[in-house]
């Protein structure tokens, strides 16, 4: 529902439950069923209301046809704040629902208030949108991925993965990054060099430019977009944190069973498939030994910068140099 949204006879007359810990995308169907009402109706009179500041009567209120419209959208925030009163009255509610109004109740995940989404969930008019909440780095790609596609736009796995590398891990901006390349990329498949052209300048992109060419073994072009990094005000960390996952990412592959399928490995990685190809070619040049040793240099550069020990710059390019010497030329 969350993404063309809803038309409005699918929420008029029925109970829309939206649950989960994302609040972005939760936030974003309670306004995709805001839309499909007043595109409807644009006299619809809207209404919210945290639950816990619902009384029965303001309920009743609430969810009575308006005198003024025809239809109205009612919103009730928070439900896991609900007395047992109100929760009561909603549920009767719910189990015959006024054809006029839109009901939206967001529950904002966890365990307390669980009985009264149990008791909703079994009737007929409830429909339930779920916001999973997005933690690791692959089910942000994924989240891209299905942005590209409600747009109707193609992107390459690559160009995914690098929007998500650029721009980081909020929903909010990376939804308008795909609404941007979208609407500029319309009518072509968009590659990595679009999303560069747009979003290379960022400083989370810029760090995973410098850890790829270090592990790869080049230490000239690897220096050179440090230089660029810092001086375009890229934060130390991001670098140090961008070369312990590309050590993680080389050292989970030494240790990896051999003979997996490419998708089997990825998930052993934590990493989209098209990476694995990335982290096979960089592990060539290394051992055991010698990623463990990258570890340790990583991990010390890392003390160093947060603790003002050294100036940043040396102690960056001292652990540029450090890891395409480890490095095991083949």
């Amino acid at each position: 529902m969350a993404g063309h949204g809803p038309s409005a006879s699918q929420v008029l007359g029925r109970v829309t439950l939206v649950t989960g810990k994302e609040e972005y995308l939760s936030a974003r169907t309670v306004a995709a069923v805001r839309h499909a009402i007043r595109a409807h109706d644009p006299e619809a009179e809207v209404a919210d209301s945290p639950a816990g500041d619902l009384t029965p009567a303001a309920l009743a209120d609430m969810s009575s046809p308006s005198l003024f419209s025809s239809t109205r959208c009612v919103v009730v925030t928070a439900l896991e704040d609900a007395s047992d009163e109100v929760a009561d009255g909603l549920v009767d509610y719910a189990a015959a629902p006024v054809e006029e109004v839109a009901l939206v109740l967001v529950h904002s995940g966890g365990a307390k208030g669980s009985g009264v989404l149990t008791r909703l969930r079994k009737l007929a008019a409830v429909t339930e949108v779920k916001s999973a909440e997005v933690k690791y780095a692959r089910d942000f790609v994924s989240f891209v991925a299905a942005e590209f596609a409600v747009q109707g736009a193609r992107a390459t796995p690559e160009a995914t993965d690098f929007l998500v590398q650029a721009v980081g891990q909020d929903l909010r901006s990376l939804s308008a990054a795909v609404h941007q390349l979208g609407n500029d990329f319309p009518d072509q498949q968009i590659g990595i060099d679009e999303v560069k052209r747009y979003f290379g300048g960022r400083a989370e992109a810029k760090s995973f430019a410098v850890a790829d060419h270090a592990f790869g073994g080049r230490a000239a072009p690897a220096l050179e977009e440090l230089r660029w990094a810092l001086d375009g005000g890229t934060a130390p960390v991001l670098v140090t944190s961008a070369f312990a996952g590309g050590a993680r990412g080389i050292a989970r592959y030494l240790g990896a069973p051999r003979g997996l399928r490419e998708a089997d490995l990825a998930r052993e990685l934590g990493v989209p498939p098209w990476k694995v190809k990335t982290i096979r070619d960089q592990s060539r040049g290394w051992s055991d030994d010698g990623i463990g040793a990258a570890v340790q240099a990583v991990a010390r550069a890392d003390a160093d910068i947060k603790g003002a020990a050294h100036d940043a710059a040396y102690t960056l390019e001292r652990l540029v140099l450090t890891v395409t010497g480890l490095r095991n030329p083949r």
